[in-house]
C-alpha cells in the first residue's frame, strides 16, 4: 500500500486541541479536511485557532502567507452525512473506551466500505474500541501528541483483527504528513508510555529512598543523561494527575506487573491538588516570588596533581583525557583481571568507579576499598558539565572532596548522592533499555521503532536500543542483576532478549 493521494478527503471527529491540530496537519499535507464535533461552536474555536497558528507561522517567516490561506481554506466544517466522501476518518473525542468504540461503531454504518477509521487514542486498547464494529479491520490507532503541529511522532497501533494493508496505509499516510511513524500491536502503553515509564518510576524510587534533592537528580538527569528535562521537572510539566494516571492504567492493565508499580509520593502530590505547573505547585514551586531550587555542588578542596588510571574506564576514559588537558598528571597503569575493563582511577587515598549498580558501601566491601566514590553514567563523558557520584559509606568527606576538587578542575560540577543503587541515570537507562528488550522479544514493536519513537516522542537524546549498543548488553544484564540482587522482588528481573544478548537493529539476532 502507498500513502493517501493528496486528494483523498479526511475526517477529524472532535474539534478540541488535538483534532484541530491533526486537521490542521492534514490540511497542510494538501488533503481536503472536513471537521466535525458534536458542539459547532467549537468547530468555529478550532479554526480560528488553526488561523491564528498559520498566522503565527507566516509572521516568523516559516511559511508563505499563500500557502496557510490554501490549508485554512481546505479545512471546513461538516456534516455526519458528509463522511462517505472520506478515505480515512480520525476520531480525537475525549479518552473514553465506551464514548470511542460507540462512535467507531456508527462511523463504519456512515463511511465508505474501504474507508479506514483511526483512533487517536493515547492508552486505550485499539482493539477494544473495534471490538464493536462490523469491520474491525479498517481500525488502526493514530496516535499523535501534543500539539500535533510540532510534535514529529504518530504512534500507529493495530489490534487484533486491523488489517496490515488499513496500518500500511495509516503509517505510509503519516509519513506523507511530514511525521515519523513507528507502528506496534495494540499493548498497555503502545510505545512511548510504555518505555517511558522507568523514567519516571526509578526517579520516585531514588527519591524515596532520600539520595538527593529533586533539583539534584533532575540536574544529572538532565547534564549527565543528555535528556532535555530531569524526571521531576518533567512530571511537573506533564502534570502529576496525568503522569499518575498513565502509571495507574498500565500497572493496572499488566495485572499488576511490579515493574509499572505507582509511586505513592505522586499519589500524595495528587491528592494535595499539587499538579504541578497547572496548579502553581508540584515538585517544585511556581507561584510569584517562590525561589527556584538549585541542585547541589560539592566544590571540594586540596585537588591533587596526579591522578594515577588502572586498567581501562571504557566509555569513561574522556574523564582522563578532561584531566590531562586541565594539566593534572596521569599516570596509566595497565590492569589485570576485572581491572583490565572496569578500571579506576585513583585520586589521593579515594578510589573513582564506574557504578555497576551495586551500591558503593556494598562493593567497596567486596572490593577491599573503603575509600570508594562512584559515579554515574553519562551520554558523553567529553562534553558533560556534571557528575554524579556516590561515596561509600567507609569514605571519609575528605577523601570526597578531594576528588571533587580534582574533577572540577577537568570542567565536572559534582553532585554528590547518599549511596544509591546504581545512582540516577544508570538506573534509568538500564531500566529502559529493559523495557525495549521486553518490547520486542514479545513482538510488540521492533528496536528500531522503539528508538524512533523515544527520540521523536519525547525527545530522548539516544534510543535505548542505541544506548544498549553503545554502551554494550553485558554491562547491562550486570547491572539488572545487581539491581534484582539488592533490592529482591520482579521489578529488575531481565528480559529474556538481554539474557540472550539477542537483538539487532532489526529485531532477533538471527
Amino acid at each position: 500500500m502507498a500513502a493517501l493521494a493528496k486528494d483523498a478527503v479526511i475526517g477529524v471527529i472532535g474539534a478540541g486541541v488535538m483534532g484541530a491540530g491533526i486537521a490542521q496537519v492534514a490540511a497542510a499535507a494538501g488533503h481536503p479536511v472536513l471537521l466535525l464535533d458534536a458542539q459547532p461552536e467549537a468547530i468555529a474555536r478550532a479554526r480560528a485557532d488553526v488561523e491564528k497558528d498559520l498566522q503565527s507561522r507566516v509572521g516568523k517567516g516559516r511559511l508563505a502567507a499563500e500557502e496557510a490561506r490554501a490549508t485554512l481554506a481546505r479545512l471546513q466544517p461538516a456534516d455526519w452525512d458528509d463522511l462517505g466522501r472520506c478515505a480515512l476518518v480520525v476520531e480525537a473525542i475525549a479518552e473514553d473506551l465506551e464514548a470511542k468504540r460507540t462512535l467507531v461503531a456508527r462511523l463504519q454504518q456512515g463511511v465508505g466500505r474501504h474507508c479506514i477509521i483511526a483512533t487517536n487514542t493515547s492508552s486505550l486498547s485499539v482493539t477494544a474500541i473495534a471490538a464493536g464494529s462490523h469491520h474491525p479491520e479498517r481500525v488502526v490507532g493514530m496516535h499523535f501528541f501534543n500539539p500535533p503541529t510540532r510534535m514529529k511522532l504518530v504512534e500507529v497501533i493495530s489490534g487484533v483483527d486491523t488489517s496490515a494493508e488499513a496500518a500500511r496505509t495509516v503509517f505510509d499516510t503519516a509519513e506523507a504528513w511530514g511525521k515519523k511513524a513507528a507502528t506496534a500491536r495494540s499493548t498497555p502503553g503502545f510505545i512511548v508510555n510504555r518505555i517511558a515509564r522507568p523514567f519516571y518510576g526509578e526517579a520516585w524510587r531514588v527519591l524515596a529512598e532520600s539520595a538527593a534533592s529533586p533539583a539534584t537528580l533532575d540536574a544529572i538527569v538532565r547534564d549527565c543523561g543528555g535528556f532535555p528535562m530531569g524526571p521531576f521537572e518533567l512530571m511537573d510539566l506533564i502534570g502529576h494527575d496525568v503522569n499518575f494516571k498513565v502509571t495507574q492504567s498500565v500497572f493496572e492493565a499488566t495485572f499488576g506487573d511490579r515493574r509499572y508499580t505507582p509511586s505513592l509520593a505522586q499519589q500524595e502530590l495528587v491528592r494535595a491538588g499539587r499538579l504541578g505547573r497547572k496548579s502553581g505547585r508540584g515538585i517544585y514551586d511556581f507561584r510569584d516570588g517562590a525561589a527556584r531550587s538549585q541542585p547541589t555542588v560539592e566544590a571540594g578542596s586540596d585537588p591533587v596533581r596526579r591522578v594515577v588510571a588502572v586498567g581501562s574506564l571504557g566509555i569513561a576514559t574522556p574523564i582522563i583525557t578532561r584531566l590531562e588537558q586541565a594539566g593534572i598528571d596521569v599516570v596509566r597503569v595497565q590492569g589485570t583481571g576485572a581491572a583490565a575493563t572496569a578500571g579506576w582511577l585513583e585520586i589521593g587515598g579515594a578510589r573513582l568507579m564506574l557504578t555497576d549498580g551495586r551500591p558503593a558501601t556494598r562493593r567497596a566491601a567486596e572490593e577491599g576499598h573503603e575509600h570508594l566514590v562512584l559515579f554515574d553514567l553519562a551520554l558523553d563523558y567529553a562534553a558533560t558539565p556534571r557528575l554524579g557520584l556516590a561515596p561509600a559509606d567507609q569514605c571519609g568527606p575528605a577523601a570526597l572532596r578531594t576528588v571533587c576538587a580534582t574533577l572540577a578542575k577537568g570542567g565536572f560540577a559534582c553532585s554528590p548522592m547518599d549511596d544509591v543503587a546504581g545512582l540516577i541515570v544508570l538506573r534509568i537507562i538500564a531500566m529502559l533499555v529493559n523495557e525495549a528488550a521486553d518490547a520486542v522479544a514479545y513482538g510488540i514493536c521492533t528496536a528500531d521503532a522503539i528508538d524512533d519513537a523515544m527520540r521523536y516522542g519525547v525527545n530522548y537524546p539516544r534510543g535505548p536500543m542505541a544506548w544498549a549498543e553503545s554502551v554494550g548488553l553485558d554491562f547491562f544484564a550486570r547491572v539488572l542483576a545487581n539491581l534484582r540482587e539488592h533490592y529482591g522482588g520482579e521489578r529488575y528481573r531481565t528480559s529474556v532478549l538481554i539474557q540472550r544478548r539477542g537483538w539487532t537493529r532489526s529485531g532477533f539476532r538471527e
